[in-house]
């Protein structure tokens, strides 16, 4: 049985991999470790790394993973910003899971938006102390309200059906466009016309802070934004700002850009030592999650059916279906 070496793993990560692994023929080692180029090391032994999205898979990194005999790096996510492609073109291959349930992350994005136009997170708090004042919880209807869509990949599309079904009106950018029953409009209309914004792309050179203070200046008054992709799209210190004037009315964040240290880790008992994501925090208008809009049971199974069907065919000697060839210039579909 071939082995892989399990990095960054946290306890809802074994439930399915450790059910699934005997059927693919994977034998693992679970580290709790992050992947980098000192940890790189632990994986000796296995052909097979198994990494997520806030390990450093940098050119360091891989260099000491084929000195230590692995073949394979596979990505147990969507988004491979952190893997350093030209660095592995020639020496291993890099696999990743494109797609495992868009109604996970689409439906965590409708929950954050809910949540922050209603107020809900602030009526549990407020009525577990038997205040049943109703001050400061006016909200507003989604419906007839316009939404902008930043890629229209599964994820993004799911989210539009969903917001269609709420009778939003719905306009989106794509470089890329593929949905004739979507209105395509430039970026920068999508900014000046949208109530909501919600970001649906993976994060490359071209989608590095696309939300940034130009951006900002053209929205709306009190418009919402949602990320439930990767951090560095917005420019965090822009969006305060933007916060602190009174342009935003409403941030949902599942993702931050400066994130690895911090999301997936209990730090109740430590001084949050990053000044920017403490000042979003305290914000009343903003709701951040710790990256965890694709945590469901069903995204969870697919994604160690995928990522354990990837090295199985690696393994086998079959063409990899889900290989990551190069970086593409420009991708908004994702």
């Amino acid at each position: 049985m071939n082995k892989a070496a399990f990095f960054d793993t946290k306890p809802y990560d074994r439930i399915y991999f450790d059910a699934l692994k005997n059927d693919y023929g994977v034998e693992i080692e679970y580290f709790e470790s992050k992947l980098n180029p000192r940890t790189a090391v632990m994986a000796k032994g296995a052909k097979a790394v198994i990494a997520f999205v806030n390990d450093d898979v940098g050119a360091e990194t891989i260099s000491v993973l084929k000195e230590n005999g692995v073949e394979i790096i596979a990505m147990r996510c969507a988004g491979y910003n952190n893997v350093d492609l030209a660095a592995a073109k020639g020496v291993m291959p890099v696999v990743r899971v494109p797609e495992y349930s868009p109604h996970a992350v689409a439906e965590h994005a409708l929950a954050l938006l809910l949540t922050l136009v209603r107020k809900t997170h602030k009526a549990y708090i407020r009525t577990r102390d038997y205040n049943f004042s109703l001050n400061g919880f006016v909200g507003f209807d989604l419906h007839g309200k316009t939404l902008g869509v930043i890629g229209t990949g599964k994820i993004g599309m799911t989210f539009v059906e969903i917001c269609r079904g709420l009778g939003m009106n719905v306009i989106a950018y794509d470089p890329f466009p593929t949905q004739s029953s979507l209105e395509y409009v430039p970026l920068e209309e999508l900014f000046e016309r949208s109530d909501v914004i919600s970001l649906h792309c993976p994060l490359t050179s071209e989608t590095y802070h696309i939300i940034n203070g130009y951006s900002l200046k053209l929205m709306k008054d009190r418009v919402f934004i949602l990320n439930t992709s990767r951090g560095a799209l917005i420019d965090s210190e822009a969006l305060i700002a933007a916060i602190k004037s009174g342009k935003i009315g409403g941030a949902g964040l599942d993702v931050y850009e400066e994130e690895s240290e911090f999301f997936y880790e209990d730090l109740s008992e430590s001084i949050l030592k990053d000044d920017v994501l403490s000042r979003l925090i305290t914000m009343p208008n903003v709701l951040i999650t710790s990256h965890q809009a694709f945590l469901t049971h069903e995204a969870l199974k697919r994604i160690a059916e995928i990522t354990l069907g990837n090295l199985k065919s690696f393994f086998g000697g079959e063409a990899l279906a889900n290989e990551i060839v190069s970086k593409k210039k420009v991708i908004l579909n994702g």
